[in-house]
């Protein structure tokens, strides 16, 4: 497990080095599709979420310093819109600290949609205790998604 010198909310001072994590996430994640031409929309998506009373919390790395991940999740709903963590942070624990962190925001309950082809996300989800609620489409991809959901019972 990663040692995180902390989580914090987020600046935007850190908007570029989000905006990267993320794109690099997705892409490894995701390789067909263009996530370099998706950050104007994914920087406005942030500036959506703010505006909308949902937290952002950053983790850092104890050694480096860099951003290893970030979540966003609304604490009145519990809805998790991201979760993104660095390619060199996954499997050392930053994912399972964000979800800590979403679960401390939004103690009840997180529900969130995952893409149905990114098993290494969906056996993450299902080891946090998350479990299948629906089925979907991402509207801007036009994949196939599995409405999850985690709840404190």
């Amino acid at each position: 497990m990663t040692s995180l010198v902390a989580i914090h909310g987020f600046v935007w001072a850190h908007a570029p080095e989000l905006t990267d994590l993320w794109v690099e996430a997705w892409r490894r994640a995701m390789p067909g599709i263009d996530f370099d031409a998706r950050r104007p929309w994914f920087v406005e998506r942030l500036r959506q979420l703010e505006s909308q009373g949902v937290a952002i919390r950053c983790a850092f790395d104890a050694a480096t310093g860099a951003m290893s991940g970030f979540v966003t999740v609304d604490p009145q709903t519990g809805d998790l819109d991201q979760i993104a963590v660095a390619p060199a942070a996954q499997g050392t624990g930053a994912a399972a600290a964000l979800i800590a962190e979403a679960r401390r925001l939004s103690p009840g309950r997180l529900r969130l949609d995952v893409n149905a082809g990114n098993p290494r996300a969906l056996a993450f989800y299902r080891r946090e205790g998350f479990r299948k609620v629906g089925d979907g489409v991402n509207p801007r991809s036009g994949l196939p998604v599995l409405a999850m959901e985690w709840t404190a019972d």
